[in-house]
């Protein structure tokens, strides 16, 4: 078992849950009109059909960051599946992609966003795991 790769796809499944669950309490929750799932509620020069994609992406964001965990659970617990060159192939296409985010959201947000850390800290896990 790969304890890095491991550890990072958690980290995934639990950003991906927060980033819903304070999305929602945080962001859309004002925006939704009564026993509404999907916001309607414009305030601004935002259109309807804008803010309902701009919701759908956000929740979107967090089912890939859990398919993402999902994929490092399973190489993690596969030893024999980590020395594969498709394998190795996907670890280092998740690390690539979570330190460019991690840069994006530190950049986009002048570091106010906690969401680059985490990023951070699952590409050095990934990368660290690429190694053992």
């Amino acid at each position: 078992m790969n304890i890095y790769l491991l550890i990072a796809g958690i980290l995934c499944f639990i950003l991906g849950l927060s980033h819903s669950i304070l999305g929602e309490l945080l962001i859309f929750q004002h925006k939704k009109g009564h026993k509404k799932i999907v916001p309607t509620i414009v305030k601004s020069d935002l259109k309807e059909r804008h803010l309902r994609i701009i919701w759908a992406t956000w929740h979107l964001a967090s089912f890939l960051g859990w398919c993402i965990g999902a994929i490092l659970i399973k190489i993690a617990l596969k030893q024999n599946l980590q020395s594969t060159e498709i394998a190795k192939f996907i670890i280092s296409s998740i690390t690539v992609s979570m330190l460019c985010s991690s840069f994006l959201v530190l950049i986009g947000t002048k570091g106010k966003h906690p969401g680059w850390v985490v990023f951070l800290v699952i590409g050095i896990l990934t990368l660290t795991g690429t190694s053992k």
